[in-house]
């Protein structure tokens, strides 16, 4: 059976992240979070290849490290999940064969970043 109750309200982090990446034109259609969850998993951090991170978007859920993650993280993060939703087969393309620092799925996560850090910034 269906439950009536409503879907609980997104994470504040997944709020404040959507609200600066809705300053930005990247795609069509904003980020979606409805369905995205966060998840402090420190041991997914101490698998082999992924300890230098400190955030990894999967398709409805972003991992962090540490629950004290800022939300410069949590606005990358969930770019990736903006990117995931407009060019999904691209993406997983462009990680197989391009390096880590030259993807463009990295530079354009981190100038989100950038862009919203400093219109925040300017904000206050």
């Amino acid at each position: 059976m269906f439950s009536r109750h409503p879907p609980p309200a997104p994470d504040p982090r997944l709020q404040r992240a959507r609200a600066r990446l809705g300053t930005l034109s990247l795609y069509p259609r904003p980020v979606r979070i409805e369905r995205v969850r966060i998840v402090v998993a420190p041991w997914f951090f101490r698998i082999p290849g992924l300890r230098r991170y400190h955030g990894y978007a999967l398709h409805r859920t972003i991992l962090l490290r540490r629950a004290d993650a800022s939300d410069d993280l949590v606005t990358h993060e969930l770019c990736h999940l903006w990117q995931m939703q407009h060019r999904p087969l691209h993406m997983v393309v462009t990680y197989l064969t391009t390096r880590y620092r030259e993807n463009p799925y990295e530079r354009e996560a981190r100038r989100a970043v950038e862009l919203t850090r400093a219109r925040l910034a300017g904000a206050s």
